[in-house]
């Protein structure tokens, strides 16, 4: 099983494979700077080196770097639209650098314009960025949101609208957020809901596109929206609608990166082995 969590890059970068094996993970996501602000500066090149060794030392793999959270390429605002592009660019360049497989990012909100203008708004953003980043083999993944506010990417009509309309969808594929999908309207606790919503998918976008399982129990009642995840099996999704999704014939050859609360190293741990003991071989 491919099993990961949220890694910590405290110190430096390259540590994250320390923290990662310590935990017993053979895959892990990590933020490649500070998600809160802006970049001030690029990493050391003696760092990405070590991190380059880190990964061929420590199997693991495969290396999921998620976005920064200020990045909005659904923005209608003209100077965050055009910042946030040229961000991601440069985050592209930078995964690749540290031979990261995968960038996992929000679709953007849309603010207060509508989810078409948005939509637009954040193609035409993916279309410049997988031109201008055509040389590298990093994937972007488009992550599922629970539907607060104006964020987009809560039905998945939402990622078939973009990626149908991209250039270069080889390099672009899916992150499904569990607690996300419940939140947003999913009924995935259930064996029904979980196999109408993977239809759902199926027939829209295409399974063949889903590369990532963010697996998070979600704190609020379905259909909720509010954006909040909790400990795997004590939350609304359940012990067993986890374990169908553990399990599910399709979903269990894919990585799951756990994004569960977090109080002290104790809740990973403890999370990770619900996982193991929910996994059946």
């Amino acid at each position: 099983m491919l099993l990961g969590v949220q890694v910590s890059t405290e110190g430096k970068i390259y540590e994250a494979f320390v923290r990662a094996r310590d935990l017993g993970c053979n895959t892990m996501q990590i933020f490649s700077r500070n998600p809160q602000r802006w970049r001030t500066d690029f990493l050391d090149s003696e760092d990405i080196k070590e991190f380059q060794r880190h990964r061929q030392n420590f199997k693991i793999k495969p290396i999921f770097i998620h976005i920064p959270y200020l990045i909005n390429l659904a923005s209608p605002n003209p100077r965050l639209y055009q910042v946030s592009v040229e961000a991601y660019i440069e985050d592209i360049l930078e995964a690749q650098a540290l031979g990261a497989d995968y960038i996992v990012t929000h679709m953007g909100s849309h603010k207060d314009t509508s989810e078409e203008e948005g939509l637009k708004r954040l193609t035409e953003a993916l279309n410049t960025i997988l031109e201008k980043t055509k040389n590298t083999t990093v994937g972007i993944l488009l992550e599922n949101t629970a539907g607060s506010g104006s964020w987009l990417g809560h039905r998945f009509i939402h990622q078939k609208q973009v990626i149908q309309e991209l250039s270069h969808k080889k390099r672009v594929g899916l992150c499904f957020d569990t607690a996300h999908a419940y939140l947003a309207g999913y009924d995935i606790a259930t064996e029904q809901g979980l196999n109408e919503t993977l239809d759902e998918i199926e027939k829209l976008i295409g399974l063949k596109y889903l590369k990532l399982i963010h697996l998070n129990d979600a704190k609020d009642k379905l259909g909720s929206r509010h954006d909040r995840h909790q400990h795997i099996g004590k939350g609304e999704i359940g012990m067993e609608g986890m374990r169908r999704i553990i399990n599910h014939p399709y979903l269990r050859k894919l990585a799951f990166i756990l994004e569960t609360p977090k109080s002290s190293l104790n809740d990973d741990i403890m999370n990770l082995n619900t996982v193991r003991k929910l996994r059946q071989d």
